[in-house]
């Protein structure tokens, strides 16, 4: 019980701060890191969130998109060092926890509703 204790206040030393608060269906950007040779770059992967699992440091994402009429998916991990930045793009409304339903669909039948977040002020009565 105790080493589990130390192993999460060492995890937590690690965990990044700056993260979105995103779920599953929502459209996020992807700032990843790419080194190639002595030269580094940022390259953006946006897509649809279809899946999200674990915990902690090895907590991660799938992200689903169509380019160029073939679909892609990839997983990447939350925390880790590669990845400088995570954008919210759109909030996406959905009834499941995991949309592997995504994969093989293309056009009109790959979009998620997009959740609009409004606040309507209520009318008062006139007397």
């Amino acid at each position: 019980m105790v080493q589990c204790l130390e192993i999460q206040e060492i995890e937590q030393e690690h965990l990044k701060q700056d993260i979105p608060e995103f779920r599953v269906g929502d459209t996020v950007s992807v700032h990843m890191r790419i080194i190639e040779g002595s030269k580094e770059r940022i390259q953006v992967f946006s897509g649809t969130v279809i899946a999200r699992r674990g915990s902690g440091l090895s907590e991660t994402f799938a992200l689903y998109r169509v380019s160029h009429g073939s679909g892609m998916e990839r997983v990447f991990i939350l925390n880790s060092p590669k990845i400088a930045k995570i954008e919210l793009t759109r909030k996406g409304k959905v009834r499941r926890g995991k949309l592997h339903y995504l994969r093989g669909k293309f056009g009109k039948a790959s979009k998620v509703k997009e959740k609009i977040m409004t606040k309507v002020a209520k009318k008062q009565p006139e007397a």
